[in-house]
């Protein structure tokens, strides 16, 4: 009897230490680390009574590049932020492992679905001015090529950053792939400077050094929600909108596959998606309240769309688009 009370003991001591020591490794950017994380990491950990190490490589590009360097021996369990570009290069580098949500049914829009990645969040992009220093802003991607612009506004590198990659995406949607690079020859006289992600040129934009840079419609909602005016405005170009969703994935060989799931599950719903309007300042993918500042956020009239073939040549879009910025 005493014996069968000592194991059952070591049981549950052990039991319980392998339930509090599990830990979940999620690669992100710096965007999300600075951000929600902040806020649904501590709600999932004590729903599930884990550790989350988030661990940030600064944009999103650097986080591909380090699944691909640690494919044989991965050391993280999920990987946050890709845009689909950049998810369907880490499908095809066999980077993801598969797994459709069973949360996804509650998706607003069900093309969002995907067997790799889960979605968590959309918007369309925007170049967003300082009202204060921009009187007359520009209304098309022609307008930025106007000397008036010069050194005004920041740009965001496609090779490294999820934004600036989705900015490449929609001068091609709005231009044609001929047109973009043309217009991306013209456009780097003007700009200021490339960041290597997001958080980088906010931060130019927030200190004066910048008075224009790449980001989202919602902008206008966080200008409003921060300061109570709308200092910063966003603008849709007049060619239309490009609207990026942003994936969550399993990576293949993560060391915690459960606790991988549950956490992908957990970004659908209402714990994680309530969140997303005020931290992420994206659009939530499920039907959850928004908050009142998004009326500020501007209508988009039209989306544009590119084929999703293009996904599979973006090595080659890329090395364009250097050549015509770098040469």
């Amino acid at each position: 009897m005493k014996g069968l009370l000592k194991l059952t003991v070591f049981f549950l001591l052990t039991t319980t230490v392998f339930v509090f020591s599990a830990e979940l490794v999620i690669y992100t950017s710096d965007s999300f680390a600075g951000g929600i994380a902040k806020v649904v990491i501590p709600k999932f950990e004590q729903m599930y009574k884990c550790k989350v190490r988030v661990i940030s490589f600064g944009s999103m590009g650097d986080v591909l590049a380090r699944l691909i360097a640690e494919k044989n021996a991965p050391k993280a369990d999920v990987v946050i932020g890709l845009n689909p570009q950049q998810l369907q290069k880490a499908i095809k580098e066999n980077l993801l492992q598969k797994y459709r949500a069973t949360n996804s049914k509650n998706l607003v829009y069900k093309g969002f679905i995907n067997d790799y990645g889960t979605v968590y969040d959309y918007g369309a992009l925007a170049m967003i001015y300082n009202i204060e220093k921009i009187k007359n802003p520009p209304k098309s991607f022609k307008d930025l090529l106007k000397p008036e612009y010069k050194g005004k506004f920041v740009l965001i590198d496609p090779r490294t950053s999820s934004t600036g990659l989705t900015f490449l995406m929609w001068t091609i949607a709005a231009l044609g792939e001929d047109g973009a690079m043309d217009f991306w020859k013209e456009v780097k006289k003007n700009v200021l400077t490339f960041t290597s992600g997001w958080s980088a040129a906010f931060k130019m934009l927030e200190t004066g050094e910048a008075d224009m840079i790449v980001s989202y419609a919602t902008d206008g909602a966080y200008s409003m929600y921060k300061y109570g005016t709308i200092k910063y405005m966003p603008i849709i170009f007049e060619e239309g909108a490009y609207v990026l969703e942003e994936y969550a994935a399993i990576v293949k060989g993560a060391k915690n596959l459960a606790l991988a799931r549950a956490f992908i599950e957990f970004m659908l719903t209402p714990d994680f998606q309530k969140e997303v309007p005020l931290n992420q300042w994206m659009f939530p993918v499920i039907d959850v309240q928004l908050p009142d500042v998004y009326k500020y956020v501007p209508a988009v009239k039209k989306i544009l769309r590119l084929d999703p073939s293009i996904n599979d040549r973006l090595d080659e879009i890329l090395k364009k688009w250097e050549k015509a910025v770098i040469g």
